[in-house]
């Protein structure tokens, strides 16, 4: 795969107003708007996750019976990593736009599962989100990516800080989910009667039901993209599909990105499976883990914004890289060597810090991996998007399965030792890139 050769060098400076829109003196025809298409992206994906991120923190409270809920997202990752696959050349057909709307489909019949949960309706429900995550996830990269190139192309910008930009909006817009989605758990859960626990809880998913139409609405007010497979023959036999699929694997830079992939997954799911259960409960208790969730979803939107403003070419995304990986080594060790539970004020102070932390460190993950792999696979985003969505939701399903085995110890220092891998492996690609 090419590299692009316009990833470095110094970041041309711009007004604010030139990312919003393009000065119309440079253009006899005002170019497509492709900011709005952004906007628009960001506030589709803000209503869908604000639902299905609270309706995942809730699985494991609210469908207990048989472990059906925590189940069912084991089913649903593991149904995510076998899908993503091939969802590459399914995008490559579909085309972006129609890819994020059939995506955002999953979402919906997902969180109407939950209200009336069995085997029956979260199993399938579970499968088919699988597929459809697989495809809105690398349909969301490459739509991205489009329109940053689009909009550089336009209004003779540099690529990688319209890239830095974008990624920076879209990834601070979509972590205030867990900010919005929480608050909504915390006000119509908290305080309730023992009887009308189920009625709460239906009113919830029904609000939740509504954010997701609201976002799949937004999904079709978006413009097309010119990225839609035009050549049907392509894909005309499953060894041509095959070949699309693995091709990423016979690239020495995309291995050498990937274990920062797997990182990126299993950091993501240690919070939600294990930092908030063996670290935040035993601290603020279970009334305090939505606090420090949104905590950390401010955190971690407050990042993605400023990371993306910083963000303009392979060296500041080296850099940023690197922070965001020492702030979660701090808090790994920390875990490790130092922590213990303490009463007072500085029992509260130090889960919600290390909350912050971590979201600073996630942020920085979601906006410098999907700049990095828009700038160094440009031409083939698709597959490299896909790639990304493949290894991380790979990593979320093993730790879902593993982490009832585990010591949060394990947990900790398989973390330490990905995390190490993975730096090792991206400053050998540092190397080899600036060498090209």
């Amino acid at each position: 795969m090419a590299v692009d050769g316009n990833r470095d060098g110094p970041a041309v400076p711009f007004l604010e107003e030139e990312i919003g829109s393009c000065s119309l003196s440079r253009q006899v025809r005002p170019p497509p708007n492709h900011a709005r298409d952004v906007h628009i992206l960001s506030l589709a994906f803000l209503f869908i996750f604000s639902a299905y991120g609270a309706a995942q923190n809730l699985q494991s409270t609210v469908n207990t019976e048989e472990d059906l809920g925590t189940t069912s997202l084991g089913i649903l990752y593991l149904s995510f990593t076998f899908f993503s696959v091939v969802a590459s050349p399914v995008v490559r057909v579909l085309g972006s736009k129609f890819a994020l709307v059939l995506g955002s489909t999953g979402y919906f019949l997902f969180i109407a599962s939950n209200l009336k949960p069995s085997w029956y309706t979260m199993v399938p429900a579970s499968l088919y989100l699988g597929f459809t995550a697989s495809i809105i996830w690398v349909g969301q990269g490459t739509y991205l990516t489009s329109a940053a190139f689009s909009h550089a192309e336009d209004c003779h910008l540099h690529e990688g800080t319209v890239i830095g930009n974008f990624n920076g909006e879209f990834w601070g817009v979509f972590a205030s989910h867990q900010v919005i989605g929480n608050l909504f758990s915390l006000v119509l859960l908290h305080g309730g009667k023992e009887g009308d626990n189920l009625s709460r809880k239906n009113l919830l998913f029904t609000i939740f039901l509504c954010c997701t139409v609201l976002g799949i609405a937004l999904m079709c007010f978006l413009s097309k993209r010119n990225d839609k497979e035009s050549n049907s023959s392509a894909y005309s036999s499953f060894g041509s599909v095959l070949k699309y699929v693995i091709s990423p694997l016979l690239d020495k830079q995309m291995l050498l990105i990937i274990p920062l992939i797997v990182y990126s997954g299993l950091q993501q799911a240690f919070v939600w499976a294990e930092f908030t259960n063996k670290v935040v409960t035993p601290a603020l208790g279970i009334s305090g883990v939505g606090g420090a969730m949104a905590i950390y979803g401010a955190a971690d939107a407050i990042c993605s914004l400023v990371a993306g403003k910083l963000t303009s070419g392979f060296y500041s995304i080296t850099l940023l890289m690197y922070g965001g990986a020492s702030l979660h080594i701090i808090v790994i060790l920390w875990l490790l060597l130092g922590y213990s539970l303490t009463s007072g004020v500085v029992g509260y102070i130090y889960p919600l810090l290390m909350s912050i932390f971590w979201g600073v460190g996630n942020g920085v993950f979601n906006t410098q991996l999907s700049a990095l792999l828009g700038i160094l696979y440009k031409h083939e985003k698709e597959a490299a998007f896909a790639q990304l969505k493949l290894w991380q939701s790979a990593a979320i399903a093993l730790i879902f399965f593993l982490s009832p085995y585990l010591t949060l110890e394990a947990m900790l220092i398989g973390l330490l030792v990905t995390l190490s891998i993975a730096l090792l492996a991206f400053f050998y690609t540092t190397l080899r890139t600036d060498g090209s």
